[in-house]
């Protein structure tokens, strides 16, 4: 065919594939989901986020970073009992996640996405807040914490990954391409046979489906293929770019809340069982995480596993609460 005549042909084709996006339109939120538009990497994106206003005297503000396997929507339980507390709090959804943007080239680094965060910050006037990451959003919470020091009043650290470099202790590099087709292999089945596992212990609730359903309703778009990049992407992130060598560097009073049964640990399944079972041992990464962080308090929950705000909320908010009054 003439260049002439395929030229629309693949004109019509960049479209689609910019128009390509996963944005959960029919996948409920329990709160409404603002849109915040910037310009990133020579592209227009949008980050999406929920916010809940403070019920009575106004103690500050507290921004919740969700996961890799999740969304915005997961904070609902500790919003609400934050914003009964007096506190402000933001929930925002990063690039390639929830409702967000699923662009079809990134540059995913812990920098940018923390620089995405400040600007959506700064675009709704807050300029200074308490800082909390669960699993992935708590590697993106220790980043941005040593970025920008003066922002964070405090950081809590929920059951976050990245306590370990998997690369220096053995653990396979897998590339890009590999990635993906494990991405694009995922069935409804091994997405809760993988979290009744890694996440719950074998013991499965109702109150876990939610979980379950987010990452069902990717799966089931015809779009797919385009988050499952973006997914490959972050997970090349998550295990070239460590932030565990740098937490003798964060100056921010520290909460670390970890469950003890939680063994997650990035290409677990690529090792020989005598490694595979030194990996994940939160209750040692944990202490090891506070002792070098200077200024840490450590919080361990028996018989909790990845996810200690789903699993148990009462056990996960007691210590939260205490430590963010004692850092106004």
């Amino acid at each position: 065919m003439p260049l002439r005549r395929l030229l629309p042909v693949l004109l019509l084709i960049t479209a689609a594939a910019l128009r390509a996006d996963v944005r959960l339109p029919d996948f409920p939120y329990p709160f409404p989901v603002r849109h915040f538009a910037f310009e990133s990497q020579r592209q227009s994106l949008e980050m999406t986020w929920m916010e809940l206003a403070p019920a009575g005297p106004a103690r500050g503000t507290v921004v919740l970073l969700h996961g890799k396997n999740f969304s915005g929507a997961y904070w609902e339980s500790t919003a609400r009992a934050l914003a009964a507390d007096g506190y402000h709090v933001i929930m925002p959804e990063q690039i390639g996640f929830g409702k967000s943007s699923k662009p079809a080239h990134y540059q995913f680094t812990f920098q940018q996405l923390a620089h995405n965060t400040r600007a959506l910050l700064q675009a709704v006037g807050v300029s200074r807040f308490h800082l909390l990451g669960h699993s992935m959003g708590g590697m993106v919470a220790a980043r941005y914490a040593l970025m920008f020091p003066d922002d964070v009043q405090s950081l809590t650290l929920l059951n976050p990954i990245g306590l370990e470099d998997w690369a220096a202790k053995g653990v396979p590099y897998t590339p890009l391409d590999g990635a993906y087709q494990q991405e694009l292999a995922k069935t409804p089945e091994g997405i809760r046979a993988y979290q009744l596992n890694f996440y719950y212990d074998g013991k499965w609730r109702e109150a876990y489906d939610p979980w379950v359903e987010l990452l069902n309703a990717y799966l089931r778009s015809p779009d797919y293929p385009l988050m499952a990049w973006n997914q490959a992407l972050t997970m090349d992130m998550v295990f070239t770019q460590p932030v565990v060598h740098e937490f003798p560097l964060i100056t921010r009073p520290t909460l670390l809340i970890i469950g003890q049964r939680d063994r997650t640990a990035i290409g677990a399944n690529l090792v020989n069982e005598p490694l595979r079972s030194q990996l994940g041992d939160y209750p040692k990464l944990g202490r090891e995480a506070a002792a070098a962080i200077p200024d840490a308090e450590l919080v361990e929950l028996d018989d909790i596993g990845h996810m200690p705000h789903i699993e148990d909320f009462p056990r996960f908010i007691r210590p939260l609460r205490e430590f963010l009054a004692k850092n106004p």
